[in-house]
């Protein structure tokens, strides 16, 4: 039996690599050989010690098990999940809401597992995109969580070089938020409490952020310019009711951060009188696939969202960045 190196969570605030066996494909999932995997909200679990899967990687088709979509060779970015591919969702390119996600036990030898942090994977050919010729593998990975939320949710509210945008929180995907604003010509305001985090949304492109806790925080904005559309990526309170009271009349919300509390909103003064729109906004279309590789080829920031690159030997350090805010996406190579 082939075996292959995995990184796991194995306690608070620590990381482990074992063995365990290489997948081998089957049916229409493609063997790939991970050669980088871009951090997310890991580090939440890594405090805690909580297991978590990873859910991004990019890297080489190396092996199928029948002619597919994918051919071996084939540079590819990693979908997350484990969408069943049938149901009105799917076929609608918005897997990510798929109802019907299949458990690892579904597969009777466990050849399914979906944890990305791994020297191989096995993925349905249909969720793995192209990586376009000389985009490096890092940079084809924030076709992800990097870059995917935010431009999903920018494309449903169709922004352009007209329109403001408030973007809270700045941590990888608020900071995808500002390149993939920046990139289709929008003025971005920014906000979050770290400095480190406001400074890169500034080497980004950011015309304006701000300290959520500045108490003149909604005259600031104000004075610049109201925005019509707001990224809400920290997933607290008062930065979702930041969005609210910020945003112009009959402008957009999308709200992207995870989060399980909740938040006080008034029909009345918040939605009737104001004309507002909010909605949820988790990951994008598999149709904007082009576009994102779009963003990635052409921009000329995209490369300074990727703040650190780590081999699998060192993710303790990089979950430690993570989880004090002193990085924007941190990419690992597992074969490093």
């Amino acid at each position: 039996m082939e075996t292959m190196k995995k990184l796991v969570i194995s306690g608070v605030r620590k990381t482990e690599i074992i063995e365990v066996a290489k997948p081998i494909p089957f049916e229409n999932w493609a063997l790939v050989k991970v050669h980088v995997f871009p951090l997310c909200t890991e580090y939440k679990n890594w405090k805690t010690g909580k297991p978590y899967p990873g859910h991004e990687a990019a890297g080489e088709v190396v092996a199928i098990a029948k002619p597919c979509k994918v051919e071996v060779g084939d540079r590819v970015t990693v979908m997350p999940g484990r969408p069943s591919g049938n149901c009105d969702s799917c076929r609608k390119g918005y897997y990510i809401h798929c109802e019907n996600q299949s458990p690892a036990s579904k597969y009777t030898d466990e050849k399914v597992e979906g944890d990305t942090h791994v020297q191989y994977l096995q993925k349905e050919d249909w969720l793995l995109a192209p990586i376009p010729d000389g985009v490096s593998y890092e940079l084809g990975a924030l076709a992800c969580c990097g870059l995917g939320p935010t431009i999903g949710a920018l494309e449903k509210m169709d922004t352009n070089s007209f329109d403001t945008v408030l973007i809270t929180g700045l941590g990888p995907v608020g900071l995808g938020g500002v390149v993939n604003s920046k990139f289709r010509g929008a003025e971005v305001i920014g906000v979050d409490g770290s400095k480190y985090r406001r400074d890169k949304a500034i080497e980004l492109g950011a015309d304006l952020v701000l300290d959520p806790d500045d108490p003149k925080i909604l005259d600031k904005i104000k004075e610049f310019g109201k925005p019509n559309t707001c990224l809400e990526c920290a997933g607290v309170e008062q930065s979702q009711r930041l969005c609210i009271e910020a945003v112009a009349r009959l402008g957009k919300i999308a709200l992207i951060a995870e989060s399980r509390d909740p938040f006080q909103i008034y029909a009345s003064v918040d939605f009737i009188r104001t004309g507002i729109t909010m909605f949820g906004q988790w990951h994008y279309n598999l149709n904007v696939i082009p576009k994102i590789m779009q963003v990635i080829k052409e921009s000329p920031v995209v490369n300074k969202l990727i703040s650190h690159t780590f081999p699998m030997s060192k993710a303790d350090e990089a979950l430690a960045l993570d989880a004090d805010k002193l990085a924007a996406k941190i990419m690992i190579k597992p074969w490093e």
